[in-house]
């Protein structure tokens, strides 16, 4: 009987830890269910596993598989009979080499010397060269320009003017003549000289002239050494600056300057000036030294075509020092104000 009872208190004992011990297994495998303890890095202890501490270890990274010559035909690739190429680290597929590269051939340069002999012929392409050549550098042409060809009223007086000017030549070197005069009706000329200069370009816009310079009235003749500087100045001035030397000895120089001022496309104003220098007094063509005179025109001009303009304006001069005083002795005046009507053309 004692036997009975004390094997029933071992029995009652146990059932409630063995019962205890299935539901903390059970707790247990809902904890893994969350994180599974494979997944956790190996130094992970269960602990940290099951609080979610530890980071799953990386995948490991799919093979990479190589690459097949670009050159090598599927056919020949399937029967593996192509050696793969190695991968290249960004994953681009390979550039194929270039193709061989080779000069150009021997018959390359064995045709004519320009192209063009070849379809044409050498006879016909030889005068093309040349016109091309000429118009292209060897440039020759020529111009005629009478800049003034006018009467003059002063005073109740009336009489006329010419300046004209001619070039032949090239781009850069070029023949230049020149003349300018003046007169009264029913009188003598009172003032005419002829230039014959060569000209050389010394810029775009500028040409060094030298020659010779005759004067012809007034009386006695003279002759010059002639040097100057003619071109466009900025602003679209035409300027032409020359010194001269006589065979007495007489040094004198000449500056002129003019600008076309357009109204419209056909009707030009033109002003003008002029100023005589003389380095000594030459009392037989009655100039002073220093500043001998002055002139200031001003001409509208209309284009009736670009070659041919008729115009009207006026002209001022004045007389200074010792040339006044010439002027004056000879029954002149000092100064005069002209009333002017003419032609300007060029050929």
């Amino acid at each position: 009987m004692i036997r009975t009872l004390f094997a029933a208190s071992l029995l009652a004992a146990a059932t409630p830890a063995a019962a205890q011990h299935a539901d903390h297994t059970g707790h247990t495998g809902h904890m893994g269910h969350a994180m599974p303890a494979s997944d956790a890095a190996p130094s992970c202890t269960p602990e940290h596993a099951a609080m979610g501490h530890c980071k799953p270890a990386p995948a490991a990274a799919a093979p990479v598989r190589p690459a097949v010559d670009p050159s090598c035909p599927p056919e020949h690739a399937a029967m593996g009979h192509c050696e793969p190429t190695a991968p290249s680290s960004s994953g681009a597929v390979p550039t194929p080499p270039a193709p061989p590269s080779a000069g150009p051939s021997a018959a390359a340069s064995s045709g004519p010397e320009y192209a063009a002999d070849g379809v044409w012929g050498a006879d016909v392409m030889a005068p093309v060269r040349k016109a091309v050549y000429t118009e292209h550098g060897a440039f020759r042409g020529s111009k005629l320009l009478i800049d003034r060809l006018e009467h003059r009223s002063v005073d109740g007086r009336d009489g006329y003017a010419w300046e004209g000017e001619g070039w032949y030549g090239g781009d850069y070197d070029r023949l230049w003549v020149k003349t300018e005069g003046e007169g009264g009706f029913g009188g003598a000329i009172e003032s005419a000289e002829v230039q014959a200069l060569w000209s050389r370009a010394i810029g775009p816009w500028f040409n060094l002239q030298t020659g010779l310079r005759y004067d012809f009235r007034p009386r006695p003749d003279r002759a010059h050494l002639a040097m100057g500087v003619q071109g466009l100045a900025p602003y679209w001035f035409e300027v032409d600056v020359a010194a001269f030397l006589s065979d007495r000895g007489d040094l004198t120089a000449r500056l002129e300057a003019e600008y076309d001022q357009r109204i419209t496309n056909r009707l030009i104003l033109q002003p003008s000036a002029e100023i005589e220098l003389s380095a000594q007094n030459v009392p037989s063509v009655g100039i002073s030294a220093g500043l001998s005179t002055i002139e200031a025109g001003l001409r509208l001009r209309y284009e009736v075509v670009p070659e041919f303009a008729p115009y009207l304006g006026l002209e001022y001069e004045r007389a200074f020092g010792k040339t006044a005083d010439s002027r004056r002795a000879d029954g002149e005046k000092a100064d005069s104000l002209a009333f002017v009507i003419g032609l300007r053309a060029w050929f």
